[in-house]
């Protein structure tokens, strides 16, 4: 196994995680923005207030988008399996 071959399974790995975790937080954080600038214009200041929506924007986009996911994520275990024998020999 080579550094170039180490570095590109890292590379991947890195890819992936970053393509499954973006879909929840890029929601969770335009959840946070929206609540804010609500509680801003209201001036409620109540902290558990922003808890509830976020949770159900995460559920959504985890309904909405959790096929392309595990899509994604099958796809890279598919290669990374595939490729263990090309790894060792």
């Amino acid at each position: 196994m080579t550094p170039e071959s180490v570095l590109t399974l890292a590379q991947r790995a890195l890819e992936v995680t970053l393509l499954m975790a973006a879909p929840p937080l890029l929601a969770a954080l335009l959840t946070g923005l929206l609540v804010s600038v609500f509680q801003a214009a209201t001036q409620i200041n109540e902290m558990t207030l922003s808890f509830i929506p976020k949770l159900l924007a995460i559920f959504l986009v985890l309904v909405l988008f959790g096929p392309w996911m595990m899509t994604v994520l099958l796809d890279y275990i598919r290669e990374l399996f595939g490729s263990i024998p090309a790894m060792i020999g």
